[in-house]
């Protein structure tokens, strides 16, 4: 049998539905509502923007030891959201709904090079 890009596509589609609704995406999903709603990341997460502006604008004028004390200021920042609980919690379900896209993907790939090479399997 052989398949049009329109039925494939269709196909993708289901897929992608069917890994919108795991337990990954639906924790991924919630982790995500919640950072949005923390006070303390979000103020963090600020700071940090505000610093990264000013980075910018003292490499543009080469303003080297200025930047070294706002880029420590940033990778401080940084550290400090990424000690908050909710912040680990969401890094990893992160990880866990990417190791999933990875996993299809690598599956559809072998699946697709294991038929052309043994197109009898």
């Amino acid at each position: 049998m052989t398949y049009t890009k329109e039925q494939i596509i269709e196909k993708a589609l289901e897929l992608a539905n069917m890994v919108s609704q795991t337990d990954e995406v639906s924790f991924f999903k919630k982790a995500e509502a919640q950072i949005n709603e923390h006070e303390k990341v979000q103020s963090l997460i600020a700071e940090i923007k505000k610093h990264q502006k000013e980075a910018v604008n003292l490499q543009h004028y080469r303003k080297h030891e200025a930047l070294r004390l706002v880029e420590e200021k940033i990778d401080n920042l940084m550290n400090e959201v990424d000690d908050i609980p909710l912040v680990i919690e969401f890094k990893q379900s992160q990880t866990e709904v990417n190791d999933l896209l990875q996993l299809i993907a690598s599956t559809i790939s072998d699946t697709v090079t294991s038929k052309i090479t043994n197109p009898n399997q």
